[in-house]
């Protein structure tokens, strides 16, 4: 994708990690460096540490990407940073909301910004899970799914990368209509597990987007961070030596989170710079 008129695209990152080390942070940024180089794009992004510093952007930005992060969805209730962020949020439906606003703020919102956002528009239920998601599972598209732009070019099944300790189920269908949502896909089926599977991305408006599972995990990089004889070690003390070894199989595998990681991301920041960017080449 070209564009004739070239002008800096502001990207604002919600930091929801509360200073824990993790990979997420990375890889958006590598995806966004990737995609600006790959498209002649000069992306401009500005990061804020919503739950330790309180920073939330301000609403000159083009486009938003809120990220995971640890802890629970449901005990932060209330609290200090959630107002900051719900305030932020309540400032993008405003301004998309505006006739006045030709161009329009794109979000996306990534695991424990999801269960966040489910929460706060009472989409489904978010609860904890009887124990913790991690590993790389096969995702389900549902009908409205397979017509979502941000799944362009995967497979029904693709993979992603899940971790978490919380999940988005029982969808209520009566608020989703209402609010002009849809749910898109879901978790793995497992026949003998007597257990709803979880909801693993809702498009909740034309311009705002969320996904249960980490589109921007990194096979190559995760790769590398599993076998990292401290990381080795904490994740089969926690989820055993064939955990570990099924993980690093299938980052390895071009097929499986390699494909996601060069499509979901990207496919969403397509839409946003066809938005933004009005003159083709």
């Amino acid at each position: 994708m070209k564009f004739a008129e070239k002008k800096p695209v502001r990207v604002a990152i919600l930091d929801l990690y509360e200073g824990v080390a993790n990979q997420g942070m990375r890889c958006i940024r590598e995806i966004l460096d990737q995609y600006g180089e790959a498209n002649f794009l000069d992306i401009e992004y500005h990061e804020f540490d919503v739950r330790q510093k309180l920073e939330v952007p301000d609403i000159s930005y083009d486009i938003y990407i809120s990220s995971g992060g640890p802890g629970s969805p449901l005990e932060s209730k209330g609290s200090e940073w959630e107002h900051h962020f719900f305030q932020w949020l309540n400032q993008v439906e405003a301004w998309n909301g505006n006739p006045a606003n030709l161009q329009k703020k794109y979000a996306f919102f990534i695991c424990h910004s999801f269960q966040l956002l489910c929460r706060h528009y009472r989409l489904a239920e978010v609860s904890k899970r009887r124990s913790t998601a991690f590993g790389v599972f096969p995702v389900h598209l549902l009908n409205e799914g397979k017509d979502e732009s941000i799944f362009e070019g995967l497979n029904d099944p693709f993979y992603a990368v899940d971790s978490r300790d919380y999940q988005v189920i029982s969808p209520y269908y009566g608020r989703i209509k209402k609010m002009g949502a849809s749910v898109l896909c879901i978790e793995k089926e497992r026949p003998h597990v007597p257990l709803e599977r979880a909801i693993m991305a809702i498009r909740f408006n034309r311009f705002m987007i969320g996904t249960q599972f980490h589109p921007e995990a990194d096979a190559i990089g995760m790769s590398m961070y599993l076998q990292l004889e401290e990381k080795k070690n904490s994740v089969i003390a926690a989820h055993g030596q064939a955990k570990w070894e099924s993980m690093i199989e299938q980052l390895n595998d071009p097929d499986k989170i390699l494909w996601t990681y060069s499509h979901v991301l990207p496919n969403f920041l397509n839409q946003a710079a066809e938005h933004l960017q009005t003159e083709e080449v």
